[in-house]
C-alpha cells in the first residue's frame, strides 16, 4: 500500500532550513538530553529515517516528541506532536512511557487544548481512555530539566518575548476563582470551554514568557497548574473521565515544577476521588496516601489538610481499613476546627468547610456500612451548604435520598429527591448530578406499581427531566 507524503513535516523542515542530515543531527542532540541512564547510547537516526518520515512512515515510541522538541528550538516557537503530520490532532498522552520520555508539559498543554477545542472534539477525544497507567504516584522531588515532563529552565526555554510580572499571576488566579465559582454554582458543563480556551492561549503564552525573577516563574506555573486542575475537575463533573485524568496529570506536572507542594497534594486528592468513583480502589489508596505525605500535607493550611484527610479516609474505608479510616476522619475534623483560629487561607479553589466535611464523612460511613451515620452526615451537609455551592448540594441530595431509600424511608427519600430535581431545574449542568437523577429513576422503578403518590410524582419528574436531555 502506497504511503502518503507527509507535507506537514516537509513544510516544517523547509521552514527550519534543514536538510535531512541536519534534521537527523538535531534529533539526536535532543534525544540525548532525555536519554535514560540505563540506555546511555540509545537509538540514533540518520537522514534515511527523516526521509522515510517525510515519505509517510510514522516513527515509533518517543520519536515524535523528540522531533517536536528539536523543531521547537530551531523555529523559536512551540511545535507540537500534532503539527508533525503523523496523525490527527489528538491529545498528547502525558505520563511515563516505557519507550522514552513523554512530551514536556507545555507540549502536552498545546496538544490537549487543541483537541479539546477542536470542532470535531468528540471524535478526537473518543480514542483516549481512563487508564491506571497515569496513576503512578510521583516522588515529590522536582525533576531535573532533562526529565520527562519537566519544563526547561528560563535560560533554555523558548521565549515569545512576553514579559511576565506579578500582576499577570494575579490575573490568572482571579480568573481561576471566577471559573471555579461558576462551576460550584452551575456545574462543570458551564464555562469549561472558555476556561480551556484561556488556558490554551493566554496562559500558555504566559508560560512561554520572560520572567524577571524565578519566584514569578514558579508562581505562574502554580497558577497554571491550578487552572489545569480546575479544567480537569469540571471535566470530571461532566462525566468526561479520560479527559479529566489528562488535565489532572498536566496540573500535577506544572505544580511539581513550581514546587507547590500543597497544590500537588490537592491534585493527587482529586485523582484519588476520581479513582474511588470509578472503582480503582488500590490506585485510589496510593494516591490518597501520597496526598497526605511530607510537605503536601505539612505545608498545607488546616482547611487544605482537612480536605486531603477526608478523601484519604474514604480510600482507607474502601480497602476495609476501618480503624485507619476513622482515625483519618478524626484528624480531618481537628484540622478543619483549626481553620477557624485565624489561620490565613490562600485564595484557591479548595472551598472546604463543614458541609464538605460532612459530605465526605457520609461517603466514608456508607462504605463502612454505617447507613444511619451516613444519613446523619448527609443531612448535616445539606443543612450547612451555602447557596454558592448548588452543584455539590444537588449531588449530596442524590446521595442522601439513596441512603434514605436503602434504610426503608421511602417518603423521606422522595422529599429529598424532590429537592434534587428542584436544583436541576435551576439550570445545573453536571454529569454527576444527572447520574443522581438516573439513580432516582432506577431506585423508584420497582415501586411504581404500588401507586404510592410521592413515588409516582418524583418518578414522573425524573423521567421528564431525563427526557429533556435526549
Amino acid at each position: 500500500m502506497a504511503r502518503t507524503r507527509n507535507e506537514q513535516l516537509a513544510g516544517l523542515l523547509a521552514e527550519a532550513g534543514w536538510s535531512r542530515a541536519q534534521a537527523a543531527s538535531a534529533f539526536n542532540r535532543a534525544a540525548a538530553e532525555g536519554r535514560r541512564a540505563d540506555d546511555p547510547c540509545g537509538p540514533l537516526i540518520g537522514r534515511s529515517h527523516v526521509s522515510m518520515w517525510v515519505g509517510g512512515t510514522r516513527p515509533s515510541g518517543s520519536a515524535p516528541a523528540v522531533l517536536a522538541r528539536a523543531l521547537s528550538r530551531r523555529l523559536r516557537r512551540v511545535v507540537t506532536v500534532a503539527e508533525l503530520g503523523f496523525g490527527g490532532p489528538g491529545p498528547a498522552q502525558p505520563g511515563p512511557s516505557a519507550e522514552g520520555p513523554s512530551p514536556d508539559a507545555l507540549s502536552v498543554l498545546a496538544d490537549l487544548g487543541r483537541a479539546d477545542l477542536h470542532p470535531d472534539r468528540r471524535n478526537l477525544l473518543a480514542g483516549i481512555v481512563y487508564s491506571t497507567a497515569f496513576l503512578a504516584v510521583p516522588t515529590g522531588e522536582r525533576p531535573p530539566p532533562s526529565a520527562p515532563g519537566a519544563l526547561p529552565p528560563p535560560a533554555e526555554r523558548l521565549s515569545n518575548g512576553l514579559r511576565v510580572a506579578q500582576g499577570d499571576v494575579a490575573t490568572v488566579r482571579e480568573l481561576t476563582l471566577a471559573f471555579s465559582a461558576v462551576d460550584q454554582r452551575r456545574g462543570g458543563g458551564h464555562g469549561r470551554t472558555a476556561l480551556v480556551q484561556y488556558l490554551h492561549t493566554d496562559v500558555r503564552d504566559l508560560l512561554h514568557g520572560r520572567y524577571a525573577h524565578e519566584r514569578v516563574r514558579r508562581e505562574m506555573e502554580s497558577a497554571a497548574a491550578e487552572l489545569a486542575y480546575l479544567s480537569g475537575w469540571m471535566a470530571f463533573d461532566s462525566g468526561e473521565n479520560p479527559l479529566a485524568q489528562r488535565y489532572f496529570v498536566l496540573g500535577l506536572q506544572l505544580a511539581e515544577q513550581a514546587e507547590d507542594h500543597p497544590l500537588c497534594g490537592h491534585i493527587l486528592r482529586a485523582m484519588a476521588h476520581q479513582a474511588l468513583d470509578m472503582g480503582h480502589f488500590d490506585n485510589a489508596i496510593a494516591l490518597a496516601e501520597a496526598s497526605v505525605q511530607d510537605r503536601r500535607y505539612t505545608a498545607a493550611t488546616p482547611r487544605e489538610r482537612a480536605l486531603l484527610g477526608v478523601v484519604h479516609a474514604r480510600a482507607l474505608a474502601s480497602a476495609g481499613r476501618t480503624r485507619g479510616a476513622v482515625k483519618a476522619l478524626l484528624r480531618a475534623e481537628n484540622d478543619l476546627a483549626g481553620a477557624d483560629e485565624g489561620v490565613a487561607e490562600p485564595h484557591r479553589t479548595f472551598f472546604f468547610g463543614e458541609a464538605s466535611l460532612a459530605h465526605e464523612t457520609a461517603r466514608t460511613l456508607e462504605v463502612l456500612g454505617d447507613r444511619k451515620g451516613a444519613i446523619r452526615e448527609f443531612g448535616r451537609s445539606v443543612r450547612t451548604r451555602g447557596a454558592a455551592f448548588r452543584r455539590t448540594h444537588a449531588v449530596t441530595l442524590g446521595h442522601l435520598g439513596a441512603a434514605q431509600m436503602a434504610d426503608g424511608r421511602v417518603e423521606e427519600a422522595c422529599v429529598t429527591w424532590g429537592g434534587l430535581l428542584d436544583s436541576m431545574e435551576e439550570g445545573i449542568q453536571s454529569g454527576r448530578a444527572e447520574q443522581a437523577v438516573v439513580q432516582v429513576r432506577r431506585l423508584l422503578s420497582p415501586l411504581r406499581h404500588r401507586r404510592i403518590a410521592p413515588v409516582t410524582a418524583v418518578a414522573e419528574r425524573a423521567n421528564r427531566h431525563l427526557a429533556r436531555l435526549h
